[in-house]
């Protein structure tokens, strides 16, 4: 069944009240099956409008920026989900689907109808596994960066949340690392070498090594957890410039990262 964006008012919107009702039950710990199951069957039907599209286009819907944000609604959720399910942190969810709810109501308001057909760089089996690893670590990421947040706040369990964390950027980095090889291998085979820096993958590489010192930071000096916040809010800042921030970057006009 194909899907286009004209139909995406009723899949976004069924997919956002079904995040919401399992936010909602997370905060009553009777009802964690409710809340986890509320949750997973939004991301269900969010997939099958994703899958619709997909038919529809002809292509992964990974070209626009419209379709960007699509991706990362459902990978921020999906991110919120597992970390609810591995320590119970009920207001993930909350902050997720707010979050995808953002993005959502953008896509809504503004679908961005465009060609369904990619250029031929982009016709690789290499694309997928290259832009889902990246929206993963992007989702991943994000959570880390709220616990991080979260900790600051709870100075009775900074050092427990500091670890949880800590795992996610773990997560996120590997699959960071995922993503930079898909393209270094994608590219390989489109230009004949493995990596161009331009400004997409130029801010790629810092955001990866950013991630690296923070993780180098808490294995050396566990207790500088000062440095360590401030590391982490400088990498998620270079991610965000990594991920749109280029697009506004004069040098960026031309490049095949820049969104359309």
């Amino acid at each position: 069944m194909s899907l286009d964006w004209n139909d995406f008012v009723w899949f976004g919107g069924g997919a956002l009240l079904l995040w919401g009702l399992g936010a909602f039950l997370a905060y009553r710990p009777a009802r964690y099956k409710w809340a986890v199951g509320f949750s997973l069957a939004g991301l269900l039907l969010f997939a099958t409008f994703i899958a619709g599209l997909w038919l529809f286009l002809e292509r992964p819907p990974m070209r626009t920026v419209g379709e960007i944000r699509l991706l990362y609604s459902g990978c921020v959720v999906l991110a919120g989900v597992g970390v609810y399910l591995k320590w119970r942190y009920a207001w993930i969810l909350s902050f997720s689907t707010l979050l995808a709810a953002v993005f959502v109501a953008i896509n809504i308001c503004k679908p961005e109808i465009h060609d369904k057909t990619l250029v031929p760089a982009l016709q690789s089996v290499w694309f997928v596994p290259h832009v889902m690893a990246y929206m993963f670590a992007y989702g991943i990421l994000g959570c880390a960066f709220l616990l991080a947040l979260y900790a600051a706040r709870r100075k009775e369990r900074q050092e427990e949340i500091g670890l949880t964390a800590d795992t996610l950027v773990y997560i996120g980095t590997g699959f960071l690392t995922l993503g930079m090889l898909c393209g270094a291998v994608w590219a390989k085979e489109a230009w004949g070498h493995y990596w161009g820096w331009d400004p997409k993958e130029t801010w790629a590489a810092v955001t990866w090594f950013a991630y690296l010192a923070y993780i180098h930071l808490r294995y050396s000096n566990p207790q500088r957890v000062g440095a360590a916040r401030a590391t982490m809010t400088a990498a998620f800042l270079f991610l965000q410039i990594c991920w749109y921030g280029v697009n506004y970057l004069p040098a960026a006009a031309g490049s095949l990262h820049t969104y359309q």
